[in-house]
């Protein structure tokens, strides 16, 4: 380790010393969850790696250690790697890649950060979603030598699925490009053409060099024609929206149904929105009856009042039958029970592709029941970002669904309430978790339209061109050949209006009798 290493890190961990102040100092400063995602070896982890470093929040055995570390795995000629200060897993320092998601907290006297470095290999786009899920902001990097890739624009797509709407595209390795004003711009131009109708409502594009550090934490003297912030600068002020946790009405869920003692029932769980406090009123959903909040209990003694993210246990006025997965929520403000929704889904599972009438396990929240896809209404189209028509989902594909649960859930729109509008779909034989979903529409399924909406469908806007095309192009075949055969074109007229008008019963009793086969099929295994 030279000695100037030292010093800089010395000097930068005294300042984050006195940045690490706890409670009402840390509310006031505020705190920034990031992600950084993109494709494989665009430098996600050697930027928090460096800014991490520059932020003197590694100790110093961490840095030794690292040094030796760079020796043997790095990829500088010896010097010390960034990287291997997040790759924490043993597979991940050896290969030079990240496979899962590296939570890192780190502070500055202006903010406090929690980043969760996410993998760019396709393989592990799952991990990208999760740590993309309880995003505020994410840094996008793209290699200024490689441009958008696949992945950079699944990335991004799944950026605004999660609900992400500011957006840092950090163009690295601006040193390998000998700094290139031209070359930032095209890749500038390039990102927002792609992501315009996606719904960000801040894109910031920065060129850095996170080997090196250029424009990372300071202005770099090698681009004197960029005049934008460096990369913390802009973190530290940047302002996103509200959380979902501050809107009227509170939601919690119930996790565990809490006896601590003979007297004692309390309903524990995260508050998922919202405020509450004793004397408020209470429904519980799904069945519908009401209370009132006597107490909240913590560890810590009573609350009172708790909002969005404090985890707290209930007591009510009266005695209930409540249990796990049920919700506490303002009778005035709550959400309606469901059994049917409307949703996006990432399709995450590698042995099998989703297909309409497949059953899964749905984990909603605290909630779980059975979900039937009833339908497939449209797949992502990686390269344009529109929708277009899908028998199945494969791995790492969207699509828009309709799901039918097996009894009364929870549901609200993804926009609304993150807690209760994101899910996961179980494989039940295999037990693996196949689709991360966001609720658009938690309704009865509406009437299929005949025209789709691109990819404003992020807003919850769902396409549903496919049926209405299909029943169309169906009819006029059959009036053509009915009109050849007969040579009438009346009787063509009339077999196309009768095709036009008995074709989606038809399909609605084979997707009844489907259901019943499956049903049927599934009692018969089980016994």
């Amino acid at each position: 380790m030279t000695q100037a290493l030292c010093e800089a890190t010395a000097r930068r961990r005294e300042a984050s010393e006195e940045a690490l102040v706890p409670g009402a100092a840390l509310a006031e400063r505020g705190l920034l969850r990031f992600i950084t995602c993109g494709s494989v070896d665009d430098g996600k982890s050697t930027l928090i790696g460096r800014l991490l470093l520059e932020a003197g929040l590694v100790p110093d055995d961490q840095l030794a250690e690292a040094e030796r570390e760079s020796k043997r795995y790095g990829t500088l000629g010896g010097a010390l790697d960034p990287a291997l200060l997040v790759d924490g897993l043993a597979a991940e320092r050896e290969q030079g890649i990240t496979i899962d998601v590296a939570y890192r907290y780190f502070s500055t006297p202006r903010r406090a950060f929690i980043v969760a470095d996410t993998p760019g290999h396709e393989q592990y786009t799952r991990n990208m979603a999760t740590g993309a899920s309880s995003a505020e902001l994410a840094i996008i990097l793209v290699d200024a030598r490689k441009g958008l890739l696949p992945q950079t624009r699944r990335h991004s797509f799944i950026v605004a699925l999660s609900g992400i709407r500011h957006v840092v595209v950090a163009v690295n390795k601006m040193d390998l490009v000998d700094f290139d004003r031209a070359t930032f711009q095209r890749l500038e131009a390039e990102y927002r053409g792609l992501v315009r109708d996606l719904g960000f409502a801040g894109i910031t594009v920065i060129p850095v060099s996170a080997r090196r550090g250029d424009n990372v934490v300071a202005r770099s003297s090698a681009m004197p024609w960029y005049r934008g912030p460096a990369l913390l600068d802009f973190l530290e002020t940047v302002e996103t929206e509200a959380a979902a946790g501050e809107r009227p009405g509170f939601l919690l869920p119930v996790q565990w149904v809490n006896r601590a003692g003979a007297e004692f029932r309390g309903y524990s769980g995260t508050v998922a929105a919202g405020r509450l406090a004793p004397g408020d009123e209470v429904v519980v959903l799904p069945a519908g009856r009401r209370s009132r909040i006597e107490r909240i209990v913590t560890a810590d003694g009573d609350l009172a009042a708790a909002g969005g993210g404090e985890a707290v246990t209930v007591t009510l006025a009266d005695e209930l039958d409540i249990s796990r997965g049920d919700l506490l929520a303002d009778p005035a403000q709550a959400p309606q029970p469901r059994h049917e929704a409307s949703a996006r889904l990432l399709w995450t599972g590698e042995a099998s592709r989703l297909r309409p009438g497949d059953r899964y396990l749905l984990l909603l929240g605290t909630a779980e029941a059975e979900a039937t896809v009833t339908r497939l209404d449209a797949a992502l189209d990686l390269e344009s970002f529109e929708p277009q028509a899908a028998a199945g989902l494969a791995m790492n594909e969207i699509g828009w669904v309709g799901l039918r649960f097996d009894r009364p859930l929870v549901a609200t729109r993804f926009d609304d309430c993150r807690t209760l509008g994101s899910f996961i779909l179980v494989d039940r034989a295999s037990n693996e978790t196949v689709a991360l979903g966001f609720v658009d529409d938690a309704g009865e399924a509406p009437e299929q339209e005949a025209e789709a909406t691109a990819p404003a469908a992020l807003a919850g806007q769902r396409p549903r061109l496919v049926d209405a095309s299909w029943h169309l192009t169906s009819a006029l075949a059959v009036g053509l050949v009915t009109l050849a055969v007969t040579g009438s074109a009346p009787w063509g007229l009339a077999a196309a209006g009768a095709d036009l008008a008995l074709r989606p019963l038809l399909q609605r009793l084979h997707a009844g009798l489907a259901e019943l086969l499956l049903a049927a099929a599934g009692r018969e295994k089980a016994s």
